[in-house]
């Protein structure tokens, strides 16, 4: 107790005067120790006089205090104010990711879904169309200037892909998810993605002026519809204008119709598939696993590998396969008639009701179903239809460049460096270019589209090379019969073949298990045999199976004016740099089955 009165006795004190008294307050409110030094030694006051220059300290300290108070409570808020926002930016940069990645197709480098990415005004190489030749052109023009910048305007909305898996190896995939995956497992077991490259591969169309050490941007979904060859520009359907050094017509082709269904009404175009892209496998697909009956009109490459693909789901699903076409057999107008009609029947085999020498009249609906008139009389009743019958160029640009379109193969004439303009080049599906061995030509196949499309980027960078080079094409019937072939294939020209019987080695699974690849011009590309001696040999003599025996194996050559222009590797694979001499050389042979021989078809 008396602690506290005398506690509360010193409180209620008079303070005492002058300059004791300020020193006392300061140190009671906590004022440093210079801050109270610097205020007692500007007091001018004299000792004794109320303490007013005493008084007048203390506010200019106060003042001083509440103005560092304040600063310093101002400094915090800003700071926690800037790192609310980068908070926040972060956030936001986040979630541009997330959007990017979640869209899926939408192809990587481009702006997220509903935003369209900033277009380039200018680009010195210019790639209109994004399939195979176009994509050649691409990887040709930064291997020869690793600097280039690349722009490729594809319609399509997907990158860029090889077709060849879309009527071969995606059937035969197991993977329930493959129409969403596209990968496949090729012959020899090895899987890969349809497309050449990952997103990661192509840099953002908005960056590509500026990304360091240029690169390749892919414009997807958007399709040039006018170009101006004097001003070096073309216009895109949206409007927008871009202006190029350098430019590739790589537009390809389109899927060709039959008179008789395009004038059959919209209820027949809702069940027809022409089949060409990743969406056509995606929809055919599906409609292989609801409907009961699938009929398949054509029988060329695409028509006879599609008849086989769903021929094997017609064993397991139940559902039936028809091939129709116009010809004796399948493959009709490629292969001799012998082997036409040996092709035939191991389609058949395959589980597929052929029909040959089959013309369309027209097709209707009749209840649920298409009925297919034939102009015999026949009747077809189904509930889907496959049209494979051709490819049409895509030649639109033509009229608005000036640009030649040729009169007999169709589409954009060029020369023999596939050049129709000083700075402009055409190559895949869409050019008629010069072949110095065999004429004037138009080529509708994977390896033409990869070669030809490197050539057009090598001499869009200064190469000015010739196209000397003999495209291959091949096709499967499954894993076990395929063939391979180089030249001119018509099986108008005269034919010589030689068989021999076939060993395990001679299929399409054992030949991707060797060259380590399902596309198998990518294992050979411009090979060529240095040399080609034909003599006599002690070997056994291959001989031509007769009529009802199997084709194992066996070489067909194509002849005009004695002279061989195309060959036939059949069951034969790897061999195809030997084949692309004999043409290059162009010489008469006066046994050709001495020339076989080089193909080694006697070996076991």
């Amino acid at each position: 107790m008396f602690r506290c009165r005398a506690g509360l006795a010193r409180a209620l004190r008079p303070p005492p005067r002058g300059r004791a008294h300020v020193g006392t307050l300061l140190q009671r409110w906590n004022v440093p120790l210079d801050l109270q030094l610097s205020r007692q030694v500007a007091s001018t006051g004299v000792p004794g006089q109320k303490g007013s220059n005493s008084v007048f300290v203390l506010i200019m300290g106060l003042s001083t205090l509440g103005a560092g108070a304040y600063a310093y409570k101002a400094i915090q808020e800003s700071k926690e104010r800037y790192a609310s926002r980068l908070a926040m930016t972060a956030r936001h940069s986040q979630d541009q990711e997330s959007s990017a990645s979640g869209a899926g197709a939408a192809p990587q480098g481009t702006a997220a879904p509903g935003t369209p990415p900033k277009v380039p005004s200018h680009v010195p190489f210019l790639l209109i169309g994004g399939g195979t030749a176009a994509f050649a052109a691409a990887r040709s023009i930064r291997a020869r200037d690793p600097g280039a910048r690349v722009l490729i305007v594809s319609e399509d909305p997907a990158l860029p892909y090889m077709r060849p898996p879309l009527s071969k190896e995606l059937w035969f995939s197991d993977d329930p998810n493959v129409t969403e995956t596209l990968r496949f497992k090729q012959w020899n077991g090895k899987e890969r993605s349809i497309y050449f490259q990952p997103p990661s591969f192509y840099v953002p169309v908005e960056d590509l002026p500026s990304v360091e050490n240029g690169g390749v941007a892919v414009l997807p979904g958007k399709k040039v519809v006018h170009m101006d060859v004097r001003g070096n520009t073309v216009k895109l359907n949206d409007g927008t204008q871009i202006s190029y050094d350098k430019c590739l017509i790589a537009t390809g082709g389109s899927p060709r119709n039959l008179p008789a269904i395009e004038r059959a009404g919209k209820d027949v175009q809702k069940r027809l598939t022409l089949f060409r892209k990743i969406e056509d496998f995606q929809r055919l697909e599906k409609i292989s696993r609801e409907v009961k009956s699938i009929t398949i009109i054509g029988g060329g490459f695409l028509g006879s590998e599609l008849a086989c693909a769903l021929g094997r789901r017609a064993r397991t699903r139940g559902l039936e396969v028809i091939q129709l076409f116009p010809e004796n057999g399948n493959m009709g107008k490629v292969l001799p008639e012998y082997l036409s009609n040996w092709t035939t029947e191991k389609v058949r085999r395959e589980g597929v009701n052929v029909l040959p020498n089959a013309v369309v009249k027209s097709v209707s609906v009749s209840g649920n179903r298409l009925l297919i008139k034939l102009k015999d009389g026949r009747k077809v009743e189904t509930d889907h239809i496959v049209a494979a019958v051709g490819l049409e160029p895509n030649v639109e640009l033509a009229k608005s460049a000036g640009l030649e379109v040729d009169s007999d193969f169709g589409g954009f004439r060029v020369n023999a460096e596939l050049q129709a303009r000083s700075n402009i080049w055409v190559a895949g599906d869409a050019a008629c270019f010069y072949d110095i061995k065999l004429g004037r030509r138009r080529v509708e196949h994977h390896d033409h589209a990869v070669v030809s499309g490197r050539l057009a980027g090598e001499n869009m960078t200064g190469a000015a090379k010739p196209y000397w080079h003999q495209s291959m094409f091949w096709s499967d019937l499954g894993p076990n019969v395929g063939y391979e072939a180089i030249g001119l294939v018509d099986s108008s020209l005269p034919t010589v073949g030689v068989f021999a019987k076939a060993t395990a080695k001679d299929t399409p699974k054992s030949a991707t298990e060797q060259s380590g690849t399902g596309i198998r011009s990518e294992s050979e590309t411009e090979a060529e045999a240095s040399e080609v001696q034909i003599s006599q040999s002690s070997s056994p003599m291959p001989q031509v199976p007769k009529q009802g025996e199997d084709y194992g194996k066996g070489v067909i050559f194509y002849l005009r004016d004695k002279v061989v222009v195309g060959i036939v590797l059949w069951n034969i694979f790897n061999r195809m740099p030997i084949a692309r001499k004999i043409i290059k050389d162009g010489e008469e042979h006066e046994d050709l089955n001495e020339v076989a021989k080089l193909f080694n078809i006697h070996e076991d």
